[in-house]
């Protein structure tokens, strides 16, 4: 997924930080990006930050998708973009989720990707 197959399709790496690069803009917060390369068969990273409202949300989700198209990599789907609590943005190589903070506290994907790589080398959480 990682190899450019077009002269005007992004790397993951620039398609990376068009998304954090736009999410800044927007003023998102608690930016963090998750390499999920060789852990998951449908993307190499997940992007996840937060908002202050579900206006805040749907207007970062709408700026990326902008941005996004005009770099010459529209998105594959959207989705919660009606309600706002928690937009998924599918670039393919990227996948960004923007929530409010208290969504992202509930579903807190960080630790379960943590916890699945863990759980793939071994790691055991419990002595």
């Amino acid at each position: 997924m990682n190899t450019q197959t077009a002269l005007d399709e992004l790397t993951t790496d620039q398609l990376q930080q068009l998304v954090v690069s736009s999410l800044e803009d927007f003023k998102a917060t608690d930016i963090t990006v998750i390499d999920v390369s060789g852990k998951s068969p449908l993307t190499e990273r997940l992007v996840v930050a937060s908002g202050n409202s579900t206006r805040h949300v749907k207007s970062m989700a709408d700026n990326l998708i902008v941005k996004a198209k005009a770099a010459g990599n529209p998105p594959l789907g959207v989705e919660g973009a009606r309600e706002g609590e928690w937009v998924l943005v599918d670039l393919n190589d990227v996948i960004v989720h923007l929530m409010l903070p208290q969504t992202r506290a509930f579903y807190n994907l960080e630790k379960l990707w943590e916890a699945s790589a863990d759980h793939r080398s071994g790691v055991s959480s419990s002595t």
